[in-house]
């Protein structure tokens, strides 16, 4: 097995032990950049709607108790419970226009 915790396991880095790469030289980040990381320039930012989060929340709560209360029962009240909750979750998708938050 190859020697993975030498100093030189790439060949022909040339670092001496105990150095380490620095990509750039150090000096304060760009304005508009996240300190130590090139080339980003934010924190991905959180995507979606409030109202669309609430629609796959519905979605999700459903098929749960859907999902288990076939495994633990069958018990149909909860079973149709939750796929009547999927499909409130589903029109609330469609009526929000969810598709549309992508970007």
């Amino acid at each position: 097995m190859a020697n993975q915790v030498g100093p030189d396991t790439v060949s022909g880095t040339g670092q001496q032990p105990g150095q380490f790469a620095s990509p750039e030289p150090a000096s304060a980040p760009a304005s508009g950049t996240v300190a130590g990381t090139p080339g980003v320039s934010e924190p991905h930012p959180f995507h979606g709607r409030p109202v669309s989060w609430v629609a796959v929340a519905f979605i999700i709560a459903g098929f749960l108790l859907g999902g288990l209360c076939l495994v633990f029962g069958p018990i149909w009240a909860g079973f149709w419970a939750g796929a009547g909750l999927a499909v409130i979750g589903g029109l609330l998708a469609m009526a929000t226009d969810i598709f549309e938050d992508w970007y």
